[in-house]
C-alpha cells in the first residue's frame, strides 16, 4: 500500500514522503491516526504542487536544522550518572530521554524521539545520533558514569588522587611544629 506521510514517523519516513507499507499497518494505524493518506493520483498531484509552493520554506527549515546541528556539535561533553552495579553494569539502561534531558540542561530543547541511542547497559563512552531533519543529523558523544562519580570507571584512580593529596595536608600542618624538612619532602614525592 502506497501512502503519503502527513507527519514524521520514526523508522518509516518524514512528512510528505511517499512510502510503501503493509496494508494492515496503513489501514489500522497510519490512516486512522492521521499520520498518512492513501497515495492516489490526485493526492500525488496535490503533494507535488504543494511541494513546489513550499520549496523556499523547506530550504529555510533545513537551514534552521543545520544551525541547530552546529549548536548541538558545540555542546559541552555530556556526562550521565546512573546507578551501577559493582561490575560496571547499569541498572536499567541509558536511553534517549537521558540524552534529551542533558541537552536541555545546556539550553537545547531536542525531542527525545529524534534521538537514536543503542542500548547502553554499561559504564563507558557512547555516541547518540540526533536527527534534526531528514538530511541533517548530528552525532553526540556522551559518557556514562557511576552515580556520584564525575569520571568514568577507567579514570577512577585519577579521581582518588585528590583524596591522597588531602591525607598529607594534615601531616604538613603538623610538620612545621616538628621540622620543616619533612614538609618539603612530601610535595617532592608527589611530583
Amino acid at each position: 500500500m502506497k501512502l503519503i506521510l502527513k507527519e514524521n514517523v520514526l523508522g518509516l519516513g518524514y512528512k510528505d514522503d511517499v512510502v510503501t507499507v503493509k496494508d494492515g499497518y496503513g489501514r489500522n494505524y497510519l490512516i486512522p491516526t492521521g499520520k498518512a493518506v492513501i497515495a492516489s493520483k490526485s493526492a500525488l498531484k496535490m503533494l507535488e504542487e504543494e511541494l513546489k509552493q513550499r520549496a523556499h520554506k523547506l530550504a529555510k527549515i533545513k537551514a534552521e536544522a543545520e544551525a541547530l546541528a552546529e549548536r548541538v556539535k558545540a555542546v559541552k561533553p555530556i556526562v550521565i550518572s546512573t546507578k551501577v552495579s559493582s561490575t560496571g553494569s547499569v541498572y536499567g539502561s541509558v536511553n534517549s530521554l537521558h540524552i534529551s534531558e542533558a541537552l536541555a540542561q545546556q539550553g537545547l530543547e531536542i525531542d527525545r524521539k529524534s534521538i537514536i541511542v543503542k542500548d547502553v547497559k554499561a559504564v563507558g563512552e557512547y555516541v547518540a545520533v540526533v536527527k534534526l531533519h531528514k538530511e541533517v543529523s548530528v552525532e553526540v558523544p556522551f559518557t556514562v558514569v557511576a552515580e556520584g562519580g564525575e569520571a568514568p570507571v577507567q579514570e577512577a584512580p585519577a579521581s582518588e588522587a585528590p583524596v591522597a593529596e588531602e591525607t598529607p595536608a594534615p601531616a604538613e600542618e603538623e610538620a612545621p611544629a616538628e621540622e620543616a624538612a619533612p614538609a618539603e619532602e612530601t610535595p617532592a614525592e608527589e611530583a
